[in-house]
C-alpha cells in the first residue's frame, strides 16, 4: 500500500493543498488571492484573512481530485517557514488539528528546501528523470536567491546568496517603476519576448565569489528611466518591450554567470534551477543554452512546481516520512531561516 501525505501549503499568499501516493502527485490545488495586486504586493493581514477562508476548501478539493478519504492519509506535511507569519500559523494550526485529529504523524517542511525538492515529483506515468546526487540547484523566487550544493535530500548546504534584495523582487520592482501590474515578474517575462534584449544595457554587480546583489541594478534602472523620461515622457511606453527585454537579460546574465562558475569550482555538473522565477523563460533558455555547450545536465521543475504549491511540500513529506522524521504540536512557524 502507498504511503498518502497531505501537504499544505500557506506560507505567503497562496492557500495550496496536496496529495502525493509516495512520491506520485495524485491532486495539486492553489486557490490564489487577486486582492494583493491593486495595492502592487503582499498585504499580510489580508493574505492571513483569505488563508482563513481558503484553507478547508482546497484541502477538500485535494483530497477529492487524489479520490481518497482522510482516514487513508499517512501523515500531514506543512510548511513551517520561512515566510509570513500570519500566513503560515493559518497553515500551521490547520495541519496540527488535522493530524490530531487523524492521529497520524504531522510533518514541519522548510519551505526552501521544499522547492528543490520538488524535482523529485513524479507524475501518474512516472516518467521524467531526477537529478543525481550531488548535484546544484539555483533556487530564485520573490524572497530568495541562493545557490545550493545538494548532497542528498536533507544534506544542503548554501554556497551563494544573495547580499540584499533577490531576483524576484528586482523583476517586481522593475515592473512597478514601469507601471506594470502585479505581480510584475511574469508580466516583464511576457513583454519581453516582443523586445530586443540587447538594446539598452544596465550596471552588473562586481561581487567576489558565488554571491549575488540586485539592490544597485534597481537602483540604475530607476535612474536611467528618470533621465530619458525627462527627455521624452513617453519614454517608458514607447520602449516597453525592449526595457523589459533588456532587464531580463541582465538579471538572467547574473544569475546564469554565478551559477557557471559555480559548476567550475565545484566540478559538478548536474544542474537545476527552482523557485518562482525558475518559470521565466529567459532564465531557461539561458540555462538550456549554457548547458548545452558545458554539458551539463538540466533539470528544471514542470511551471506548476515552480511558484508556491503544495506538491513539493507532500513530497518533501514523504521522504522525511521514510525516515520516521515528525514534527511536534509544539513546533511553532518561522519567519526566516535558511537550511
Amino acid at each position: 500500500m502507498p504511503h498518502y501525505i497531505l501537504g499544505i501549503e500557506s506560507s505567503c499568499d497562496d492557500t495550496a493543498a496536496a496529495v502525493i501516493a509516495d512520491d506520485v502527485i495524485l491532486s495539486n490545488v492553489t486557490a490564489n488571492q487577486d486582492i494583493h495586486s491593486s495595492f502592487g504586493g503582499v498585504v499580510p493581514e489580508l493574505a492571513s484573512r483569505a488563508h482563513q477562508q481558503n484553507i478547508i476548501p482546497v484541502i477538500h478539493t485535494a483530497l477529492q481530485k487524489a479520490n481518497i478519504g482522510k482516514n487513508q492519509l499517512s501523515a500531514v506535511a506543512y510548511t513551517r517557514g520561512p515566510g509570513l507569519l500570519g500566513s503560515l500559523l493559518v497553515g500551521s494550526s490547520f495541519s496540527k488539528a488535522f493530524a490530531m485529529g487523524l492521529n497520524i504523524p504531522l510533518i514541519e517542511i522548510n519551505h526552501l528546501q521544499a522547492h528543490i525538492m520538488a524535482h523529485f515529483i513524479r507524475n501518474a506515468e512516472k516518467t521524467g528523470s531526477v537529478p543525481t546526487f550531488p548535484f546544484l540547484c539555483l533556487t530564485v523566487s520573490g524572497g530568495h536567491t541562493q545557490i545550493v550544493i545538494v548532497k542528498d535530500h536533507f544534506d544542503m548546504h548554501i554556497i551563494g546568496q544573495t547580499l540584499d534584495d533577490a531576483a524576484g523582487e528586482t523583476f517586481d520592482k522593475a515592473a512597478k517603476i514601469m507601471g506594470l501590474p502585479y505581480p510584475g515578474g511574469p508580466v516583464v517575462d511576457r513583454i519581453a519576448r516582443e523586445g530586443n534584449p540587447d538594446r539598452f544595457s544596465f550596471s552588473k554587480p562586481n561581487i567576489p565569489g558565488l554571491d549575488f546583489s540586485f539592490s544597485g541594478l534597481k537602483t540604475s534602472f530607476l535612474y536611467f528611466l528618470r533621465d530619458r523620461l525627462k527627455e521624452d515622457p513617453l519614454f517608458i511606453e514607447n520602449n516597453k518591450a525592449d526595457l523589459c527585454a533588456s532587464m531580463q537579460k541582465t538579471i538572467v546574465d547574473i544569475l546564469i554567470s554565478k551559477l557557471d562558475k559555480a559548476a567550475t569550482e565545484t566540478g559538478i555538473h548536474e544542474i537545476a534551477i527552482a523557485g518562482g522565477v525558475s518559470a521565466n523563460s529567459g532564465l531557461r533558455s539561458g540555462l538550456y543554452g549554457l548547458g548545452h555547450q558545458k554539458s551539463w545536465n538540466i533539470f528544471i521543475p514542470p511551471l506548476a512546481y515552480t511558484t508556491d504549491n503544495a506538491a513539493m511540500i507532500a513530497v518533501t513529506g514523504y521522504f522525511k516520512f521514510l525516515k520516521r522524521d515528525f514534527g511536534s504540536q509544539a513546533d511553532t512557524p518561522y519567519a526566516r531561516i535558511s537550511f
